[in-house]
C-alpha cells in the first residue's frame, strides 16, 4: 500500500497527539528505533521442535500451516511426520540448541504449543531449563493457551533470553494478552498473525512487541488495511514495538511488507540476551 493510503503516525500535523506532550515524544522514540532497526540486517532464525503436533483451539488455527505440511507426511513408515501432526513429545531435540555456537533466533515448538494440555509439565519445565543453559540464543515461545502457560509459570525460569508471547488473532482473544501481563518474561510479545479482525480494545500495557501479518495458504482470509494501520498507530501511541511481517498470500512473502509505503521492523529497545548483549536489529 502506498503512503497516500494513510497518514504517517509521526506526522506533526497528526491531531492524535499534541506537539510537545509525552505521546508526541513517545512516538518519536518510536520512530527513532524504527529507523534504527531498519538499517541492520535481519536476525538468523532457527525452528527448535522438542514436540510436534497439536490441536485447534481458536479461529487463528483454522488454516494451520504447521498441520497442513506434518498431514503430507502421515502413514509413510519412518518418515519424521509418520503420524501427521498427532502430538508427539521428540526428546532427542532437547538439547538441539546448546549445540548451536553461533547466536540466532529460535522459535521454539513452530510445528505445536509447548503449552498443549498433553504435555506433561516437567517435560515443559525441561524445555524451559534448556533455554536457560543457552543464553547465546534468544528464544521465541508462543502460545495460544494462556491458562496453562499462568498455572506453570511460577515453576518455570524466566531469563532475559526468553521473549514470552500469546497470539492475539482477534478482538475475540484479546483476553489472553491479560494473562500474558501476569507471566515474568523480560519480554512480553503479541502475535496478531494471521490478523482476523481489528484490536482496537486490545490492552497494550505491559507488552513489549507486536509482530502482525496476514494469513497465508490455501483459503486465506486477508487482513484489512485500516486493521493494521490502527494497531501499529496503537503500538507507536503506547510506545510498544511494532513489526510487520507481509500481507500474506500463497506465502507470507508473496504479497510484501510494505504499509504505508515502508516496512515496520521494531525491536523493544530494552531486550537483551541471557548473557546481557543487546538483542536488537530486524526480526525478519
Amino acid at each position: 500500500m502506498g503512503a497516500g493510503h494513510g497518514r504517517d503516525p509521526v506526522d506533526e500535523s497528526s491531531d492524535k497527539v499534541s506537539a510537545n506532550g509525552p505521546g508526541r515524544r513517545r512516538l518519536l522514540h518510536a520512530q527513532a528505533m524504527s529507523d534504527r532497526d531498519d538499517r541492520l540486517p535481519p536476525a538468523r532464525w532457527e525452528s527448535w521442535n522438542p514436540v510436534t503436533g497439536c490441536t485447534k483451539v481458536s479461529e487463528g488455527c483454522r488454516h494451520c500451516y504447521a498441520e497442513r505440511f506434518a498431514e503430507r507426511w502421515r502413514g509413510i513408515a519412518g518418515h519424521h511426520y509418520e503420524l501427521g501432526f498427532d502430538l508427539q513429545l521428540r526428546p532427542e531435540r532437547l538439547e538441539l540448541p546448546l549445540h548451536w555456537r553461533r547466536p540466532r533466533r529460535v522459535f521454539v515448538d513452530s510445528m505445536s504449543d509447548l503449552f498443549h494440555e498433553g504435555i506433561p509439565d516437567d517435560y515443559v519445565r525441561a524445555v524451559f531449563a534448556v533455554m536457560e543453559r543457552a543464553p547465546q540464543h534468544v528464544f521465541h515461545v508462543l502460545t495460544k493457551r494462556p491458562e496453562r502457560l499462568l498455572a506453570l509459570a511460577s515453576s518455570l525460569p524466566w531469563p532475559a533470553n526468553v521473549w514470552m508471547g500469546v497470539t492475539v488473532e482477534s478482538g475475540r482473544y484479546a483476553a489472553r494478552a491479560d494473562a500474558l501481563r501476569r507471566v515474568p518474561a523480560a519480554v512480553r510479545h503479541i502475535s496478531a498473525e494471521p490478523l482476523l479482525g481489528p484490536l482496537d480494545a486490545l490492552d497494550l500495557t505491559g507488552i513489549d512487541l507486536v509482530i502482525a501479518g496476514g494469513e497465508s495458504g490455501p483459503g486465506r482470509r486477508p487482513p484489512r488495511p485500516d486493521w493494521l494501520r490502527g494497531l501499529r498507530d496503537r503500538c507507536l501511541a503506547a510506545g510498544v514495538a511494532f513489526t510487520f511481517k507481509g500481507w500474506g498470500g500463497a506465502a507470507q512473502a508473496t504479497g510484501g511488507r510494505m504499509l504505508d509505503g515502508r516496512e515496520w521492523q521494531q525491536s523493544p529497545p530494552s531486550a537483551t540476551t541471557g548473557d546481557g548483549t543487546p538483542a536488537q536489529g530486524a526480526l525478519f
